[in-house]
């Protein structure tokens, strides 16, 4: 019939978009160098299982993990090219120094920073990009500039003794991320944000920070979404969010606006021994890097990844251990004396805060941040690794093929009953017998470990020590609406997700101990 649509190509059109789903169900379960490993036929065949969890769920999968590894046992295939390990023996064996390890850029490229080294997949990228970056976060550079962590510690405790005088109720989320934040721009970038300064501690950019896995796990799925973002203007992003939005942005700016002004100041003929050094520095000034890895796009990467990765990571820690602590008064008791005796034994003339090399010596002390550290650990999610030039061996059994990635979650592996026992409570005396901690040497890994160890461990180790040590000191805190499924990890948001997101309401009083 003239006018007719001719539609006689869709048929065929259909049959081959069916026989090539079909084919590709067939070879991933059936053909595939991983289909001899147990685990979901669905997770198999499509990432949309994954999908699933990470965005119908909102981040669930890492939990969605850990009941698979009971159905399937402690190797399993998570998705059509990834297998997770369970197992506390096979971790030093993934994540060591020596060997070629890559990361898998499913996870990375959803960041939108292929310039930076932590998002680097390349095992040789990495290690060049890292290069310059290890000596400024050394422990020896960190204790050097501790009093760079006091000035906020001492921020941080006048705004504390603000609150105990008014009686307000105080968001200590807010301000703990606040302390957070200052410390790694300063530490970074020379210039503190001062968010310790605000009235409300900036505490819509902790939301936005707290909110950020989402959007990372939506562009882990959706791969044209972190690209298009990136593409545009700050400008628009703020204006199209909220208050939250706009803090982020404003975040944002403000790190490349240091960032470009440092780098303008390093690379003119202008006095630069003035300048506070920052990581721009030895990026700039390192033999390791070529001229193309010193330009702003790539520095800009590396400074906003790198402070990024500093603020609700630590700040999540402390949230945790402080609720626990004090939810405890036998623990706080015990810690205070501790401290109390630091105090009582230094010289009456010194003034303000211990040093940090003090607060480590202290065994219940450190006993407290590492049980912290194990039950809420810097990030939650997975992370895989992959061995591009030869197989793994799991078991004596399992011959994982060359280049595929391989992973393991450290805050499963801290949960893991047969290492610790009670492994969801909070019990600091885990951590003061040496046999016990000499055990768990191998499986206590808060910060990962082997080549893509966290750069900034020992900033935050100082941050944990100077901040705990001095809150404990000081004051009391009394929770309001508060309880421990507010503040234990509760999402994959790549950091550890709370069911409260970040928000830790108190009233403040001076220590009554």
């Amino acid at each position: 019939m003239e006018g007719t649509l001719d539609i006689s190509w869709l048929t065929p059109l259909v049959f081959t978009i069916l026989l090539y789903l079909t084919s590709l169900v067939v070879y991933r379960l059936l053909l595939h160098p991983l289909a001899k490993f147990p685990g979901p036929k669905l997770a198999a065949v499509t990432r949309y299982y994954e999908a699933y969890y990470d965005l119908v769920q909102s981040g669930q999968y890492t939990f969605k993990i850990a009941e698979l590894h009971k159905q399937y046992g402690p190797i399993i295939r998570i998705s059509p090219f990834e297998l997770h390990v369970n197992d506390p023996r096979f971790y030093e064996k993934l994540y060591r120094q020596d060997g070629h390890w890559n990361k898998y850029d499913w996870s990375y490229d959803a960041f939108g920073a292929p310039l930076s080294a932590i998002c680097s997949t390349d095992h040789d990228l990495h290690k060049r990009r890292r290069a310059p970056l290890n000596a400024y976060f050394s422990k020896a550079n960190v204790a050097s500039r501790q009093g760079l962590i006091l000035d906020k510690v001492k921020k941080l405790r006048e705004r504390m003794n603000d609150y105990s005088i008014s009686g307000s109720e105080l968001n200590l989320g807010a301000a703990l991320s606040a302390t957070s934040t200052d410390v790694a721009t300063e530490y970074i970038l020379g210039e503190s944000y001062d968010n310790l300064n605000r009235t409300d501690f900036n505490q819509d950019l902790m939301n936005m920070l707290q909110a950020s896995g989402g959007m990372w796990r939506a562009t882990k799925h959706i791969r044209f979404l972190g690209p298009m973002m990136k593409a545009m203007p700050l400008s628009v992003l703020e204006r199209s969010g909220g208050s939250d939005v706009k803090a982020f942005v404003a975040f944002l700016k403000t790190s490349k606006m240091q960032t470009q002004r440092v780098m303008a100041e390093l690379t003119s003929n202008t006095a630069q021994e003035s300048l506070p050094r920052t990581i721009i520095h030895d990026i700039l000034r390192s033999d390791y890097l070529p001229p193309t890895e010193k330009e702003f796009d790539r520095v800009s990467d590396e400074v906003g990844t790198v402070a990024g990765a500093g603020i609700e990571t630590v700040a999540q820690t402390l949230r945790s251990t402080i609720y626990h602590l004090y939810s405890n008064p036998t623990l706080l008791h015990r810690l205070r004396t501790e401290l109390r005796d630091l105090s009582n034994s230094l010289n009456p003339e010194a003034q303000g805060e211990p040093a940090l090399a003090q607060l480590e010596s202290l065994p219940y002390l450190t006993a407290v941040i590492m049980e912290g550290l194990r039950l809420s650990p810097g990030l939650a999610t997975r992370l895989a690794r992959i061995a591009p030039d030869r197989q793994l061996v799991y078991d004596d059994k399992w011959v994982v093929p060359a280049g595929t990635p391989v992973s393991m979650t450290t805050l499963l592996m801290h949960w893991d009953e047969g290492l610790y026992p009670n492994a969801r409570k909070f019990e600091p005396e885990r951590w003061t017998d040496k046999e016990r901690i000499r055990k768990a040497e191998k499986t206590f890994a808060p910060f990962s470990r082997g080549t893509r160890i966290c750069l900034g461990m020992h900033l935050a180790w100082a941050e944990l020590y100077l901040t705990l040590a001095m809150l404990v000191s000081h004051f009391d805190f009394d929770f309001i609406g508060t309880s421990a499924g507010d503040v234990d990890p509760d999402s994959d948001q790549f950091i550890i997700g709370t069911k409260s997101k970040g928000r830790m309401i108190v009233r403040v009083t001076l220590c009554r101990d």
